[in-house]
């Protein structure tokens, strides 16, 4: 991984991790679950820590996570952890009550360990560009169709010309981001991405074009592609 030194803004990471990862069919939650040397959730931590604008990371976990303490990286002075919610939208929000000198916050899946510096990089870039902020995504490849039931039933197929696959990390002003998600919890609105709660509120993030090697491990089969990306990364 490469490492730089530059001047940049002051960051604040925020990590959802109080999920227990009921797809991955794993005994533990899926963060921790060991790729060589490291659990997933170590990977994701590095890459953010090795950025020199990210002042500091914040770990939302589960009321009940027992493994979190036991890793090396928990006693880092850059890392902090608090207690989630029950859903994502009050994880970071807890990670928002952090006393930082951080005016912007990446908010990053603990389970997106493939994340590669370039595109950390390419993101916080957009500072100074965007009063808003923006998010990591990929283009649309796929044929899309749209389902009238559940039995899966095709009613037509969506153009992909403008259709983004969304990825985290996502970035935004601290302030910004705070008031737009509890306009969401206040109005009860379901939202499964931060750049959402922002849309509602009527602001438009940035797309920044994102590697395909940044993924989300849901499934086991994830695992597989996950450590040829690592080994790639960290020299696994």
């Amino acid at each position: 991984m490469k490492f730089r030194n530059s001047l940049k803004p002051m960051i604040l990471a925020v990590v959802p991790a109080a999920g227990i990862g009921e797809r991955m069919l794993s005994d533990i939650p899926k963060q921790y679950i060991k790729i060589k040397n490291y659990t997933i959730l170590e990977y994701t931590l590095m890459t953010l820590l090795s950025h020199p604008s990210i002042v500091h990371v914040v770990v939302s976990l589960n009321k009940k996570d027992k493994y979190f303490h036991k890793l090396s990286i928990a006693s880092n002075i850059r890392v902090t952890s608090v207690i989630g919610g029950n859903k994502r939208i009050h994880s970071v929000l807890s990670g928002l009550i952090i006393p930082t000198n951080a005016n912007w916050v990446i908010v990053h899946d603990a389970v997106r360990p493939c994340l590669n510096y370039k595109d950390l990089e390419k993101l916080i870039s957009i500072i100074g560009k965007s009063k808003i902020g923006g998010i990591l995504a990929r283009p649309t490849c796929d044929t899309m169709k749209y389902i009238i039931n559940k039995n899966k039933t095709i009613s037509h197929t969506i153009s992909r010309e403008r259709l983004w696959h969304a990825l985290t990390p996502q970035l935004f002003p601290i302030n910004l981001l705070r008031f737009c998600l509890k306009k969401i919890i206040q109005d009860n609105i379901d939202i499964t991405d931060e750049s959402s709660a922002l849309e509602y509120c009527g602001y438009h993030p940035l797309i920044v074009l994102g590697s395909y090697k940044n993924i989300k491990i849901t499934f086991p089969e994830d695992l597989i592609f996950a450590e040829i990306y690592l080994k790639e990364l960290f020299n696994i």
